[in-house]
């Protein structure tokens, strides 16, 4: 039985950085946030509920959801928020056990990167979790100048993810991300220890 990694971090901490690392190791990657956002665009089921509690006003001209307007109207309201993810989340959930169901391992071990693994739950599922970090100036410069957004913005959706403190405490593994500390030895460090915990008992 192939052994299930999670890999989570706040806004801006380099998960995807990391991620292509692992890759590159030769460890098949799921993306969760990118997954969840082709099926926001594509499932036309999951369409007919947004417009039921969204509203018409959440889409664009040609029938597809607006990922600005969504995130204008959640960002702000718990409650909406929390709609949206029971939408999106169980959807995700299937398409990472139809991925796992599908994949041929070069390693006894995968991953599943997802920046809301444990405020979606979806960490009860995996055997361990490895959380990237790095300071929160940092972060917040990061995602100012990826998404062109405002510092303001950023702290925004900082405030509705778990701290990054709380992420670390319940994560078995840690890579930090600060530019002082180089990466690739982090990850290869992490990957030689998951490979040895994955070895079949004897």
């Amino acid at each position: 039985m192939v052994m299930k990694v999670g890999i989570t971090g706040g806004i801006g901490a380099g998960k995807t950085t990391v991620c292509q690392i692992f890759e590159a190791l030769g460890v098949p990657v799921y993306y969760a946030d990118e997954r969840a956002r082709h099926i926001l665009m594509k499932n036309h089921e999951l369409h007919s509920e947004l417009r039921n509690h969204f509203g018409e006003e959440i889409f664009d001209g040609e029938g597809i959801p607006d990922r600005k307007k969504i995130a204008a109207i959640v960002f702000n309201d718990k409650e909406k928020l929390q709609t949206l993810n029971s939408l999106i989340h169980p959807r995700v959930g299937k398409d990472w056990n139809d991925w796992l169901s599908s994949r041929d391992y070069a390693f006894s071990y995968v991953l599943k990167e997802a920046a809301l693994l444990f405020e979606s739950g979806s960490f009860k599922q995996l055997d361990k979790i490895i959380c990237v970090a790095a300071p929160d100036n940092l972060r917040i410069s990061r995602v100012v100048s990826r998404d062109g957004v405002s510092e303001e913005d950023v702290k925004l959706r900082m405030k509705n993810q778990l701290s990054q403190e709380l992420k670390i405490s319940l994560s078995q593994f840690l890579i930090l991300n600060d530019e002082k500390e180089s990466l690739i030895p982090q990850v290869i460090r992490v990957h030689r220890k998951i490979l040895k915990l994955a070895e079949p008992k004897k």
